[in-house]
């Protein structure tokens, strides 16, 4: 790891203004915009309004962000960090060699409802704030503007959350600011609004109100940017996410005691037309700036959940749950990563949802289910992590009970979302998750056809051929890819590719194994073997945040080999030898494809030839391994699935 990377690694783990700042900017833009709409939909769940109900529902607010946000994701999931690295699957990653197999599932249905959630967390919120104009003229075109934002919004992405945070941090502290301000000022207008304190008042609103289920859909709004939140982790540190969350939470209660204030004082004027409580709290002089405020705290809103897909998408390369995609790093700072493919497919989903939905109102309706499904998954999964740290059992169990009953509540609520847009978000998730499944699968089909040879069994006749003058030189140095789990083991087929398939002749043999690793920085090798000073077999480690460029790797690990004398750089052409000229590296990609001759059940054939499509239209071997393609060949071999017995043609009687 660079300087540079260790300093940012360690500045995340103190506290400091700057790493305040950056969280502000970072992490709490999706949470911290939901007064722009929370409050909006539960004066639509139930329009009368009465005092009783305003302070149930603000009650409801403030308990399910102290006990769903404060409790189970600031206080519990932000201490399961995988090397600093948060999320869903960084927890799964956590728990995965200790579990049962079948855990896999919870974790891919966790992550791609949190990616579908994140499809429409930048329409709804950024159409919420624009939808402002329209207090100061009617007339104004909201879905121009809101996509023109929104295709903002992905442009700058590529600029990386290190440098984003930096200019977004001071916009959300003034923007959470004035969330407080407005709030403090408009609770006057109805004192009384500070008893919702008491959980009593919620409990009457549960019970007493027969659309308790339509008000619940509404009262989760506040916490939707939860998950997101400890998504982020990476990003900025626990420390620094717990200390900003006291502020945060804060001024997210003052704004929404001072909206139900208004919204009791001002029953008539909250029920009639379209009027957003958030807007009609600010002073009528400052409401431009507000609505001009609210706006980029949309952006920085969205940026959250983008930041934290990118993410998600790059834990899942790394379990084996998602084919490889290109991933860029725009600083050297850890947690920084930009994913091109995904910046565009969350760009084309935004805008698909802003012109099928048009308004922030019918938006809401179908905002929450997914993130729902994805908090109850890490609930799970956090139960059985606790376990694993050696909590004990009862906790646990009682961990586990309380916020599944909790969000198991919520999602019961927010399935009354389905019909009027859930489904939208619901069918987003779904297409995710089963390309998760059968890429996960298919690689695992795939894992237990492989068969591999100890590369000491095979040292002699490899030696003899780089020896043998009668086959013409294939390479000085010849480089094989290997996916072999043990050191000291090779694919058979790349045995069967120097040997029998086309013998090749090289003065040297490198069998080069990538490992991954679960730490986010790791970029290690280790030379497992030396044979006869011509095979080299290497381990190189990768954790999951680091670019596969092996060609870059394997020329500093041949450096270092050369200066510890273990290897003659110079080319084995004597021409070439005498004026020390280094000998040329030749790259090999063995790509096994599905054979339609394959033995298997229709099950199995149909996820072979699935998981088949999907790698023909995503990243090669040869991209995600960042490999010279001056000096390389792919070589295609067939994969043959034999479940059950096969014929064998007989010779006819009469031949």
């Amino acid at each position: 790891m660079s300087a540079a990377s260790s300093a940012g690694s360690t500045s995340l783990k103190r506290i400091t203004l700057m790493g305040l700042l950056v969280t502000f900017g970072i992490v709490f833009g999706d949470i911290g915009t939901s007064p722009l709409y929370v409050m909006k939909a539960i004066v639509r769940a139930n329009p009368s309004l009465t005092p009783d109900y305003i302070l149930g529902a603000v009650s409801c607010i403030f308990w399910t962000l102290t006990i769903q946000t404060s409790v189970k994701y600031v206080l519990i999931a932000l201490r399961a960090d995988n090397h600093g690295e948060g999320g869903i699957l960084a927890l799964y990653s956590l728990i995965k060699r200790s579990s049962r197999k079948w855990i896999y599932g919870i974790a891919a249905v966790g992550a791609a409802t949190l990616v579908a959630d994140g499809v429409i967390t930048p329409a709804v919120t950024v159409t919420s704030a624009v939808e402002g104009l329209r207090s100061l003229s009617p007339d104004i075109p909201v879905i121009p503007i809101v996509l023109t934002v929104i295709a903002l919004i992905f442009v700058i992405q590529g600029l990386g959350t290190n440098k984003i945070g930096k200019w977004f941090g001071p916009v959300m502290l003034l923007w959470f600011l004035s969330l407080g301000v407005f709030g403090t000022v408009n609770i006057a207008s109805y004192p009384a609004i500070l008893k919702s304190f008491n959980p009593y008042y919620a409990y009457m609103l549960l019970t007493h109100y027969p659309e308790w289920f339509l008000i619940l859909g509404a009262v989760f709004l506040c916490t939707t940017g939860a998950e997101a939140l400890y998504s982020d982790l990476g990003h900025c540190g626990r420390k620094n996410i717990s200390v900003a969350w006291l502020m945060v939470k804060i001024m997210l209660m003052l704004n929404y005691l001072g909206q139900g204030a208004w919204i009791i004082a001002n029953q008539q004027a909250a029920t009639s037309g379209n009027v957003n409580p958030f807007y009609a709290i600010v002073p009528e002089f400052l409401l431009p700036f507000e609505i001009i405020l609210a706006t980029m705290a949309a952006i920085i809103a969205s940026q959250a959940l983008i930041s934290g897909s990118f993410t998600i998408f790059s834990e899942a390369i790394n379990l084996r749950f998602w084919p490889r995609l290109r991933i860029k790093y725009p600083s050297v700072l850890k947690g920084q990563l930009f994913i091109p493919a995904i910046n565009i497919f969350l760009f084309l989903g935004c805008v698909v949802t802003v012109l099928l939905f048009k308004s922030s109102d019918n938006m809401e309706a179908a905002y929450g289910l997914a993130i729902t499904i994805t908090m109850l998954m890490t609930t799970f999964l956090l139960t059985i992590y606790l376990l694993h740290k050696g909590i004990p059992k009862w906790i646990a169990l009682l961990f586990l009970i309380i916020f599944t009953a909790i969000e198991g509540t919520f999602f019961a609520a927010n399935l009354f979302k389905f019909m009027h847009g859930g489904w939208y978000t619901i069918i987003i998730a779904g297409v995710l998750a089963t390309v998760i499944f059968v890429w996960y699968n298919g690689e695992r089909v795939r894992e237990s056809f492989k068969e591999f040879n100890r590369i000491s069994s095979c040292v002699d006749i490899i030696t003899d051929i780089g020896r043998d003058n009668t086959i013409a030189k294939y390479a000085s140095n010849l480089v094989f890819i290997s996916h072999a789990e043990h050191p000291g083991h090779v694919e058979s087929k790349i045995i069967y590719s120097i040997v029998n398939k086309s013998p090749k002749r090289a003065d040297h043999y490198w069998f080069m194994r990538i490992v991954p690793d679960n730490a986010p920085e790791t970029l290690e090798y280790r030379v497992d073997a030396i044979y006869n000073g011509s095979i080299y077999c290497i381990s190189v480690k990768l954790g999951y945040r680091v670019q596969p460029k092996l060609t870059v790797y394997l020329r500093q690990i041949v450096e270092n080999l050369v200066a510890a004398g273990q290897l003659d750089p110079r080319s084995c052409y004597e021409s070439l030898r005498k004026r020390d000229i280094p000998g040329e590296f030749h790259f090999v990609v063995i790509r096994r494809l599905f054979s339609p001759s394959s033995v298997c059940t229709g099950k199995v054939r149909f996820l072979m030839k699935t998981h088949g499509f999907i790698a023909r239209h995503t990243m090669s071997d040869v991209d995600a391994f960042g490999l010279d393609v001056c000096n390389l060949a792919v070589e295609n071999v067939p994969l043959i699935l034999n479940n059950g017995p096969q014929r064998r043609i007989t010779l006819a009687e009469d031949a």
